[in-house]
């Protein structure tokens, strides 16, 4: 029989694992820490009985994922719910660009932006299920919807700055600006629009939900899934070289830099230098609150989003993104905010609710960013500040030491600059292939990035297949 061994569980590693046992596979999954789930972990943070998402928490990707959705996950535990508005994007004045599953709904509260919106979210909205089938697939690929596909990239490549200026108020060009920052890039960068419409598209036909006991509840169902199909889930057990391994395929769910320190002289010079050169983004600092009462945003409907992008208009946005991209810490840096117990109230005890936050900061950022972090949402949310009773910080070498992927604190597992989106890892026909016979990558630093879709381990499981078969 085949044997398989995948090193790293997180959604990729776990849905590479997946789709070899589909195929008759015996596969073997090696984790590091303690518990499954790599960046989909949930933990007790702050209080005891306040369930703090670790890393990842809104999934309109994993809902829209085509591997994922395929997998019947419902059967192993996991729950999808969603918050009443999906998006909120605060701005002075008690203003909010806001973000609803309908796409009228969201046009309607934008004024005079509203029919630009709705012309530019409708068609997208109404194709994205065409879209993410190319979108979410290897960079090398017979487009199965080629118009579609290229009316969106189109768009895709433009910079945000000039899809942005599109509209004319704050709250639409912030609540657009706010989305495209998930790319931790330069907002005035070509394919800086990319993310930004996958991601309010994915809000309009999906939106933004959370999995009710914590984002763990979808690594936990993906290990169900896999142990279903009688894979095997070792933990507390790190891989430091690939000759501790013996498999007829080998998967990592590392990034470029780990495949080369376990990897060592077998890695092809062409292809080390590649994962060498490999250029990892900004990073995350990371603080989870415990607070009294909820966040008392002025404006009332971010007091019913699950998502906040907190960092006021386009311009000071677009300002923060390019200083941390850069290597200067901003002033003002952008902060996204989860209230995820407003669609999931199982994460809170009484009235004392866990808050998720992070700010963009450069990578391997070494200074304290509490305060600013806490300033940022004070800005918006007046008394926020004395609501506190619990914290818990996470610094960019905290990040890598909860999931060495996050290299520097990069939770992207690299830059996602235009060449990056392109040749990620190294520019090929097959990405995955390390050039090592039958070992392969399947982390974020794949296609198609990152996020939690589980799309690059299925591509990269599709590889090892094609190789196995010829």
């Amino acid at each position: 029989m085949t044997d398989a061994v995948v090193v790293g569980s997180g959604p990729n590693g776990l849905s590479a694992a997946i789709a070899l046992a589909q195929a008759g596979i015996h596969v073997t999954v090696i984790e590091a820490a303690d518990t499954v789930g790599g960046g989909t972990r949930s933990s007790e943070l702050t209080l005891p009985g306040l369930i703090h998402d670790d890393c990842s928490a809104f999934h309109p990707m994993g809902v829209a994922s085509p591997f994922l959705s395929s997998l019947g996950l419902d059967e192993f535990g996991l729950t999808w719910a969603w918050p009443e508005v999906q998006i909120g994007h605060p701005l002075d004045g008690g203003r909010a660009g806001i973000l609803h599953r309908s796409v009228d709904e969201t046009a309607a509260g934008l004024g005079i932006d509203g029919e630009i919106w709705r012309k530019l979210f409708g068609p997208l909205t109404e194709d994205f299920d065409d879209i993410v089938q190319d979108f979410l697939g290897p960079v090398v690929h017979l487009p199965k919807h080629p118009v579609t596909m290229a009316k969106f990239g189109l768009k895709a490549l433009q910079p945000a700055r000039l899809l942005g200026h599109r509209f004319a108020t704050d709250e639409a060009r912030g609540l657009f600006g706010g989305v495209c920052a998930h790319s931790f890039y330069e907002l005035g960068k070509p394919t800086s629009s990319a993310a930004g419409l996958m991601l309010a598209a994915a809000g309009h036909r999906y939106g933004w939900p959370v999995a009710v006991g914590g984002s763990q509840a979808i690594a936990d169902a993906l290990a169900g899934k896999l142990q279903s199909l009688k894979g095997v889930i070792e933990t507390g057990r790190e891989v430091t070289t690939l000759s501790e391994l013996s498999a007829d395929v080998v998967m990592l769910d590392v990034s470029p830099s780990a495949v080369v320190s376990m990897a060592g002289d077998k890695l092809a010079p062409r292809i080390r230098r590649a994962y060498e050169k490999w250029k990892y983004g900004p990073s995350a600092f990371k603080v989870d609150f415990a607070v009294e009462g909820g966040i008392p945003w002025t404006n009332e409907d971010c007091r019913r989003a699950g998502t906040l992008h907190v960092g006021g208009t386009y311009g000071e946005i677009a300002a923060a993104e390019k200083e941390s991209y850069r290597g200067t810490m901003p002033e003002r840096p952008f902060v996204l905010v989860g209230q995820q117990y407003l669609a999931d109230p199982s994460r809170s005890q009484g009235d004392t609710h866990p808050v998720w936050t992070y700010a963009h900061v450069p990578h391997g950022y070494d200074g304290d960013v509490v305060e600013p972090l806490i300033a940022q949402i004070e800005r918006f949310a007046p008394g926020f500040r004395e609501r506190i009773v619990g914290q818990f910080v996470r610094d960019p070498a905290a990040m890598a030491a909860y999931n060495a992927n996050y290299v520097g604190g990069d939770i992207s597992t690299g830059a996602n600059n235009a060449w990056q989106i392109v040749a990620r890892p190294r520019l090929g026909v097959d990405p995955y292939a390390t050039g090592i016979p039958g070992t392969y990558i399947c982390s974020a630093a794949s296609p198609p990035g990152g996020g939690v879709h589980g799309m690059a381990g299925f591509h990269a499981s599709r590889s090892a297949l094609r190789h196995l078969a010829g």
